[in-house]
């Protein structure tokens, strides 16, 4: 069955997490990905732990799909090798901080001469333009810089990071789109493009709820905890032996968990609790009365009654347990294949069910520079 991206070549010149994410989904879709390390030493990424036979784990994880070479692009003959390869290809992401590339003569204009369609996306910490874009950027700065981590914990508690690299994901799929969305252009018009992709712009583009209510009304989104800006009960509540999410945010709903699963009618003539508003208003009162009902039994003993009465609920999972949740194992979220050098591996599943073309795994990670010979030998070099 083909797939969606074959004969789509793109060539991988990032490190981390950001980039090789993006071009990780382009490999999974059956693009070409051409992964170039820096000689010596590769991807920073080789040099985190967990290993495997002194390979790392993490570094596997997001370059599967691609095929890897190792260049000095200090030295004119390595160039040489890359230039060719521009030649060749759709697409070439890159992740240096801003005039790295320009340094090493493999910007936009430079590369753009070599092969005038080619899409050239940089993805960078604080993008190309503006005072911030010479400053080292991380996730976690991107994180304080954008908002996000100011709005996230609990109510009387420290700004608290998110618990996934959020800004290098968001980042990641910013580039995915915006690297298709110019591919589309470029199979109607012939025409490349430059795309600037930035960690803080990316995911403060999706802090859409937050915004409209600071430009609607000027209220900043603070920290609360699990519990929502704007409806009541919809958030965390600690049960008899551990913790449950509720999401009764309509008055039907709250009706019926009033009723028929915390039998609780007395609630309903409360007036703190009359609309969804006031119950927001009173958010901290309702929570410390419902958890008073809700420790009395099991979480399990909810989940049931919560799922009988159609009330959305579901369990809060440590992550082996998201790992071995029947669910996620039919969706085939956790796939397995054979490494020619560990054996039998475990990697993340793809997210998006195509019916004609999927996605899938066709190779692993590459060992660095396992391609070298046999990409020059692609370009006659």
């Amino acid at each position: 069955m083909t797939q969606a991206l074959s004969g789509m070549r793109v060539i991988d010149a990032t490190q981390i997490l950001a980039g090789p994410y993006c071009t990780m989904v382009l490999g999974d879709m059956g693009a070409d990905v051409i992964k170039v390390e820096k000689s010596p030493g590769g991807d920073d990424t080789r040099r985190m732990g967990p290993y495997i036979d002194g390979e790392s784990h993490m570094f596997m994880m997001v370059n599967r799909n691609k095929r890897g070479i190792c260049l000095n692009l200090k030295e004119e003959e390595d160039k040489k090798v890359l230039y060719e390869l521009v030649k060749t290809a759709d697409v070439f992401i890159e992740n240096f901080r801003p005039g790295v590339a320009a340094k090493l003569k493999i910007d936009y204009e430079t590369l753009k001469e070599l092969n005038p369609g080619i899409i050239y996306c940089s993805i960078s910490g604080y993008g190309q333009t503006g005072p911030y874009r010479n400053k080292g950027g991380f996730d976690i700065m991107a994180q304080g810089l954008s908002g996000i981590m100011d709005m996230t914990g609990e109510k009387d508690g420290k700004p608290v990071k998110v618990g996934i690299a959020i800004h290098d994901i968001a980042a990641a799929q910013t580039a995915i789109q915006s690297v298709l969305t110019a591919y589309i252009h470029k199979l109607k018009s012939g025409e490349g493009q430059y795309i600037d992709v930035s960690l803080v712009d990316s995911a403060l583009a999706w802090t859409v709820w937050e915004a409209a209510a600071y430009f609607g009304e000027g209220k900043l989104p603070k920290r609360n905890g699990t519990a929502h800006r704007a409806a009541a009960p919809y958030q965390g509540y600690a049960t008899g032996d551990g913790f449950i999410l509720i999401g009764a945010a309509n008055q039907k709903l709250w009706e019926k968990f009033c009723l028929y699963v915390v039998d609780q009618p007395q609630w309903l003539e409360d007036e703190r609790y009359a609309t969804n508003s006031l119950r927001n208003e009173h958010a901290q009162q309702l929570e410390v009365d419902i958890e008073n009902v809700l420790r009395t039994h099991s979480s399990a003993h909810w989940i049931a009654l919560l799922e009988d009465n159609g009330i959305p609920s579901g369990p809060i999972y440590s992550y082996d347990q998201t790992m071995n949740d029947q669910h996620i194992q039919e969706r085939e979220m956790i796939l397995e294949y054979e490494h020619h050098q560990f054996g039998t591996l475990k990697t993340l599943g793809f997210p998006a069910k195509y019916s004609q073309t999927p996605a899938k795994l066709s190779k692993p990670a590459p060992k660095l520079g396992e391609h070298n010979e046999e990409v020059r030998a692609e370009l006659g070099l």
